[in-house]
């Protein structure tokens, strides 16, 4: 992707910027914007322009281009990096150790020039003045002592984490304001104390669950939550960052904060202990330069602007609205929408937005294409932000895509349109934005329905009707089956999908069963992990949160993927799942009792030695360039930890099953099959 030191040449009516899509005239030294078909004079500094002479912006295969134009480029030094540091000292003395050593490793990681604050909480918030005119540096973190107020028996450490959170952020909006400023947030317990609190300090009252939250008896949540709201729209109004740091065996907050954290573009780090290898890891991977550095930036614009029969429903994504109305605006609304330009408070290069569109409505019924200029439709996305090194710049996409329905279609086969279509679906992504649009729908979508009791007393109560996500995925599915499958009607042995259709009821089987749509067994703290992991991710990540991937290894081949199904179990051969934020390495039970045995040390049994290695290697490679980083589980056949692995795969062979796989595993699951499953949607989707 080049990047130009010049400034871009905006059209003079809609703003978009000069691409490879426009219509250029060279004689008459014009262009017309494909947008709105507005004809542009080029300036006296493109004079020389030809057909072999083009900028760089008219190379068709230059559709994503950078420009970091004069006036853009600092004159002085680049902006420095600016942290502010909230600590939570309401912890074991232990715990207090393993946070301040991470800390001090911190601080060696940042760049010479940054600004560093420091705030400690507990009861209290302190402030702490680490520099001034005749010391510029003032370092306090390894007399960092735990919170000194006594906590009586049966009750919890008071904890003020709103009050610390909230003093960040107007320190942050009265020294820098507009900067590209971050509040990184270490917590290791839930806060009890004023705004924010998510339990009381009585242990009797435990905090709130998935059943609590959706019976709505959960007293602190809705507060709280409205609070961090009230916060994330400070934040964003002053361009600042909250990263969470959030390290307890019990919950600490996360599904509150979770709109405070998505809406800034913060990142998120859970673990069970601030000397867990999954913080410490990830921590370093924030601050450290170098190949697998996150690639931070700041006050980013993210802008659209597309053809005139589409409209913008919204975004789901790290980020917020700027309520930048218009005529590309759709009345329907999903994630962050009736805009066309939102903020990013922070961005990185793994940094990901679902934009969801619809197709305008037509006053007339023919379907027909009216103008030539609208067999393609475009799309352009502007990124204006403030890049790593410190320097602004603008990052322009722009895409163009075609109508099925053209010139003659009216007359043209419903097969053949059906075709062009699927020609053009691309399951990967829309499996990803099905697992953020159910996410979504779980949070947002829970509506009353008024009863009346003819009784004595007339009573009207509302009952809450939560949204069912399994059957809205079940419905998208058979729809979208129905509509683009080949069947005879009746017949299910008939039923079969184009290739570019036929992986996506697999990914729609997994996600069912994945974490984002199945809460029972995880809290809502990990819920909202997981979700706003998954709302920031690329579809490659993603799709290994959705469908882990497996790779077998054996005597008898190389690494080779397998299938995601009991049936992989071999008590001679290894197993490497990733699922993204966990990685398992899985023994057969005869590869167990070698490794146990120490055959893999003995010199005649090298082979064996490297078997075990492989995965390990592999393992390696996948830590070093995942954030937050994933943790870490090896175990053995029959093992208790086996657990991570057969929780991920298909149940083929369950206890239930009629003929279970000889020598492999049976799961102990009600779950269906995935051959159940399929079974199921062809009966269903021929009917």
């Amino acid at each position: 992707m080049p990047v130009l030191p010049y400034s871009p040449l905006l059209c003079r009516n809609c703003r978009s910027v000069l691409n490879p899509f426009c219509i250029v005239d060279f004689s008459a030294k014009l262009w017309i914007c494909p947008f709105c078909f507005q004809r542009n004079q080029f300036p006296p500094h493109y004079t020389a322009i030809s057909d072999d002479n083009l900028p760089a912006e008219l190379f068709s295969q230059y559709t994503t281009i950078e420009y970091e134009e004069p006036q853009m480029i600092s004159s002085s030094s680049p902006s420095p990096m600016i942290f502010m540091f909230v600590v939570d000292t309401c912890m074991i003395e232990e715990e207090m150790a393993f946070l301040k050593s991470a800390l001090s490793q911190a601080i060696e990681l940042l760049p010479d020039n940054s600004l560093v604050g420091l705030i400690t909480f507990g009861t209290l918030v302190h402030v702490h003045e680490l520099g001034f005119g005749e010391t510029p540096k003032t370092y306090v973190l390894e007399e960092l002592q735990k919170d000194p107020w006594p906590v009586p028996p049966h009750q919890r450490a008071s904890r003020c984490t709103g009050a610390a959170l909230s003093v960040a952020a107007c320190l942050l909006g009265a020294c820098v304001p507009g900067s590209g400023a971050r509040i990184m947030a270490f917590i290791g317990g839930p806060s009890t104390e004023g705004l924010g609190s998510i339990v009381s300090k009585n242990l009797s009252e435990s905090i709130r669950s998935h059943k609590d939250i959706d019976k709505d008896s959960a007293t602190h949540y809705h507060k709280a939550v409205k609070f961090y709201e009230r916060l994330a729209k400070q934040l964003v109004h002053q361009g600042h960052v909250l990263n969470l740091f959030a390290c307890a065996l019990d919950q600490v907050g996360v599904a509150e904060l979770k709109v405070a954290i998505e809406r800034t573009g913060g990142l998120v780090v859970l673990a069970e202990s601030f000397g867990h290898v999954v913080f410490k890891d990830s921590l370093r991977r924030v601050l450290q330069l170098g190949d697998y550095d996150l690639g931070l930036s700041s006050n980013g614009i993210f802008e659209v602007n597309c053809s005139k029969d589409i409209r913008v429903q919204g975004i789901i994504g790290p980020c917020a609205s700027l309520e930048k109305k218009g005529p590309l605006c759709s009345d329907t609304v999903v994630g962050q929408g009736t805009t066309s330009a939102w903020k990013m408070c922070g961005l990185d290069k793994a940094a990901t937005l679902c934009l969801i569109f619809e197709i305008a409505k037509k006053d007339s019924t023919d379907t027909t294409v009216q103008q030539p200029s609208s067999y393609q439709f475009y799309f352009q996305f502007l990124t204006y932000y403030q890049h790593s090194g410190g320097q602004m710049r603008l990052r322009v996409t722009t895409l163009s895509r075609r109508w099925v329905a053209g010139p003659g279609s009216a007359q043209a086969s419903s097969a053949v349109l059906l075709y062009d279509l699927i020609a053009g679906f691309d399951q990967e992504a829309a499996a990803v934005a099905m697992a953020r649009l159910v996410s979504f729908k779980m949070e947002n979508e829970v509506f009353g329905i008024l009863t009346i009791l003819p009784l004595r007393s007339l009573k009207i109560t509302v009952k809450k009707a939560e949204f069912d996500p399994i059957r809205w995925l079940d419905k998208a599915l058979i729809h979208l089956c129905a509509r683009f499958g080949d069947y005879q009607k009746g017949s299910s042995s008939s039923f079969s999908l184009s290739s570019r259709l036929s992986i996506f009821p697999q990914f729609t089987f997994h996600l069912r069963r994945s974490q984002f749509v199945q809460v029972f067994n995880n809290s809502p703290d990990e819920t909202a992990y997981f979700r706003v992991i998954l709302n920031r991710e690329n579809v490659a990540n993603s799709l290994v949160m959705i469908q882990p991937s497996l790779i077998s290894y054996s005597f008898h081949s190389g690494p080779e993927p397998a299938l995601l199904d009991v049936a992989a179990i071999a008590a001679d051969r290894i197993l490497l799942l990733d699922s993204y934020f966990t990685v398992v390495i899985f023994h057969g039970a005869t590869i167990a009792q070698w490794r146990k045995a120490g055959y893999h040390n003995q010199p005649e049994h090298q082979a064996f030695a490297q078997l075990l290695q492989a995965p390990r290697d592999e393992t390696d490679e996948i830590i070093k360039e995942r954030f937050p980083v994933p943790r870490l589980v090896v175990c053995d056949q029959h093992g208790s930890q086996a657990r991570f692995l057969l929780a991920k795969l298909n149940p083929s062979a369950s206890y239930n099953s009629d003929y279970p796989f000889p020598g492999g595993d049976v799961l102990f699951t009600d779950d269906v099959s995935f051959e159940v499953f399929l079974d199921h949607l062809q009966r269903l989707v021929v009917q």
